[in-house]
Parts: C-alpha cells; sequence; structure tokens
C-alpha cells in the first residue's frame, strides 16, 4: 500500500504541474492579444496624426510601421502558444486519466481489505455467538 500512496502522490503533483502548465500558456496568449491590441491602438493612433494609413506610402509613420512588425510577432507567437496549449491540455488530460485510475484501484483494493476485515469480524461473532449457544 505505500507504494501506491506514493505514486498516487506523483500522479496528482503531476496533474498539478500539468495544469500550472496550461495556465501559464493561457496566460502568456492573453497577455499576447492584449499587447497586440495595444499595439493596434497605437498603429491607429500614428495613422491619425500623419494622417497617413498605407504603409506603402514614403511618409508612412516608422512608429507605426515597427509596431505592425511586433504586432504580427505576437500574434504569430500567440498562435505557436495555441498548439502548445492544445500539447499541454492533452498532457493534463493523459495526466488526469492516469491519476484515476491509481485511485479506482486504491479504491478497490480498499473496498477488498474492508470486505476481509468484515468477513474476519463476522466469523469472530459468530464464534462468539456459537459458544454462548
Amino acid at each position: 500500500m505505500k507504494s501506491r500512496d506514493t505514486l498516487i502522490r506523483l500522479k496528482r503533483f503531476q496533474v498539478d504541474e500539468k495544469r500550472r502548465q496550461v495556465a501559464q500558456i493561457e496566460a502568456m496568449i492573453a497577455e499576447f492579444e492584449r499587447m497586440s491590441s495595444d499595439l493596434d491602438r497605437e498603429i491607429a493612433t500614428e495613422q491619425q496624426k500623419a494622417g497617413i494609413d498605407d504603409p506603402a506610402h514614403f511618409a508612412y509613420p516608422t512608429y507605426a510601421k515597427a509596431a505592425m512588425v511586433r504586432r504580427d510577432n505576437l500574434a504569430r507567437s500567440a498562435s505557436e502558444l495555441k498548439g502548445q496549449l492544445e500539447d499541454a491540455r492533452a498532457a493534463l488530460a493523459d495526466a488526469f486519466e492516469e491519476l484515476k485510475k491509481v485511485e479506482i484501484l486504491e479504491e478497490r483494493d480498499g473496498a477488498r481489505e474492508r470486505a476481509a476485515d468484515a468477513k474476519l469480524e463476522q466469523t469472530e461473532l459468530d464464534r462468539i455467538g456459537a459458544q454462548r449457544v
């Protein structure tokens, strides 16, 4: 039983670690998307100040061009993280499934032990009852 308790603790730790990874990736995606939308607003502001919204125009603001590149990089990074998020969620589901298997085995063994203990107790009570008669 000791080894099974250790295994259950290990599986729970793995599930918790996978949950943390999923939460961290989700937070990074949200942050990248927030930064991207901030850059969109800054680009629009720069375009409005310059009165030019065509990036190919020779007088297009340099800051707006740089912000567009950064926004595109953030969008690409967020997209890559979404792929990692799916992988992390699958790993979490697998870890959770493994934990449940071990917990079910532990529960089954516990039920067997309780049944065996109840049987021994009933046998002892029957023996005591038979002696009194």
